[in-house]
């Protein structure tokens, strides 16, 4: 096959599994084109394509305030504003469409309306991965109607649906959208379990000064992650052992006043020690205000034998069983207290840990995933062009 993936920007969730499943896809023998505004390097041995947007500000699902003026939330853009950016990614998929079998666009957003476009113009088949954070800003009355309408469309002509969970599907796409189980997948995002792996950690702990023993929160410090909930719940355990975050946001120096020497702020770092972090990390932690579409650190986490412990609720229950790690109610105290109990218990954090990466293997392993996209691609070409004869 020769499959066109698009995206609206570079993408951090979103970003890392559309590149996942562009690698995957090459290994299984396809021939990729990967496509958004500022790809870079892109993906190793696709046909990496710029999306060249025409206006200064970059359209994103989510906006986060370090961006300042330079980004803007789609579903907050008036109408005309929003699908003034429709023709650039029409025109970066026209150039490359004669050559492609099936489209994947990411998220019910902008790259929907421009893939169905081309595709009706093409007729080629395409299919969309709504992510939740995408669609989640319409039940809040995000988007303008005339930009939802045409959205709405997209994912009703689309041959087929894919989705990280029953979560997605249930409680996100289908009170909008009435999408039918037969063009939907329930495809997890995967993880790289030879990456990610328990291991010992002790130059990541030298470099940084870390003890044996940490609790990792890894994401933006914005109010919506939560890690003010964390720091809430380390007075609960920090004791036992302190609470490292990485990433970086506007909340960072209030935060590190609150948790004074309860754990340390990294900020950014890079990919590879961010894997060194949660690989050598005893817990995991996370407790975002809202509830979670799927959650890629708590994989990474089951992969590394790194137990995680949650807030509970959303697609985080798909992940996260009683035999792997710890689900919450969604309060500071009980999830430091659920900290303190795994950290206090060797034998059950050890069994944890050994069911946690069994789980990654079989369930979340990448090589399984892009088999499995590559087969369903496979039937959704022949399904899209019986449709289109």
């Amino acid at each position: 096959m020769r499959v066109a993936i698009l995206l609206l920007n570079h993408g951090r969730g979103s970003g890392e599994v559309a590149r996942q499943h562009a690698a995957e896809l090459i290994r299984n023998g396809h021939e990729v084109w990967y496509m958004h505004p500022g790809v870079g390097e892109g993906v190793a041995g696709a046909h990496n394509v710029d999306v060249a947007i025409s206006r200064t500000v970059l359209p994103v699902h989510e906006y986060l305030p370090v961006a300042g003026s330079r980004q803007k939330a789609v579903s907050t853009m008036d109408a005309d504003e929003a699908l003034s950016y429709v023709p650039d990614y029409e025109a970066a998929l026209d150039a490359v469409a004669d050559e492609i079998d099936v489209f994947i666009g990411h998220h019910a957003n902008l790259t929907a309306i421009a893939v169905h476009r081309v595709a009706k113009r093409t007729g080629t088949p395409y299919v969309l991965f709504l992510h939740g954070t995408g669609i989640e800003p319409r039940h809040h009355g995000g988007y303008a109607p005339e930009v939802w309408t045409k959205i709405e469309a997209a994912i009703d002509h689309a041959t087929g649906i894919i989705i990280t969970t029953d979560y997605v599907r249930d409680e996100l796409v289908r009170p909008l959208v009435d999408v039918e189980d037969e063009r939907l997948l329930i495809l997890p995002c995967g993880v790289d379990v030879t990456e990610f792996r328990p291991q010992g950690g002790r130059r990541i702990r030298a470099e940084y000064g870390l003890p044996d023993r940490y609790v990792i929160c890894p994401g933006a410090l914005t109010t919506a992650k939560g890690p003010q909930n964390v720091v809430a719940a380390a007075r609960e355990f920090s004791d036992a052992a302190p609470v490292v975050f990485i990433g970086d946001g506007d909340l960072r120096e209030q935060l590190e006043e609150e948790l004074g020497d309860g754990g340390r702020f990294l900020g950014f770092v890079s990919h590879e020690d961010k894997v060194a972090l949660i690989n050598a990390a005893t817990v995991l932690t996370a407790a975002p205000e809202k509830l979670e579409h799927f959650g890629i650190i708590y994989i990474e986490a089951l992969a590394a034998g790194t137990v995680p412990v949650a807030y509970g609720g959303g697609g985080v229950d798909s992940i996260v069983t009683e035999e792997v790690g710890v689900l919450t109610e969604r309060n500071p105290q009980a999830l430091g207290r659920a900290v303190r109990a795994v950290l206090e218990d060797e034998d059950r954090r050890a069994s944890m840990a050994h069911a946690g990466r069994r789980r990654a293997k079989k369930r979340y392993a990448a090589p399984l995933l892009g088999d499995e996209l590559a087969a369903w691609l496979e039937k959704a070409v022949v399904t899209g062009s019986r449709r289109r004869a």
